[in-house]
């Protein structure tokens, strides 16, 4: 038999009795475009990502991620966050030493800094906006 793709279109998700409900937009707003966990230290690996088409070793705590898929605007959000502990996001948190860079918006990349002092163990970002 053949197999046809299909599309489901609906304006609200509700759970099977009907108790919650949740709009298509709220969704599409609020889910993660792009996201990773990488290991920043001797062969920089990601762990698990979305959305990400490469990662580069810049220099001693740098690290470039470049997003797959390009962003309407550089209207998005991000978040990131750094560790030095392998085991844990504890011992050596550096919230806020990470950061983000958009080249352009087809081309929006992360870029994981801790001020050149050493790479991190633990890297993490998301990224959350509309897509091209």
């Amino acid at each position: 038999p053949r197999i046809m793709a299909s599309i489901l279109r609906v304006n609200t998700l509700t759970d099977a009795s009907s108790n919650n409900s949740t709009a298509m937009s709220t969704i599409n707003q609020g889910t993660a475009k792009a996201w990773i966990n990488l290991n920043g230290t001797g062969t920089i690996a990601a762990r698990d990502s979305f959305n990400v088409s490469s990662i580069a070793d810049q220099a001693t705590g740098d690290t470039r991620v470049t997003v797959s898929s390009a962003f309407a605007t550089t209207n998005y959000c991000t978040t990131a966050s750094g560790g030095e502990n392998a085991d844990s996001y504890s011992g050596g948190m550096r919230a806020g030493s990470c950061y983000m860079v958009s080249t352009t918006v087809a081309g929006v990349a992360m870029s994981f800094q801790n001020g050149g002092a050493a790479d991190c163990v633990i890297n993490c970002s998301h990224i959350l906006g509309d897509l091209a």
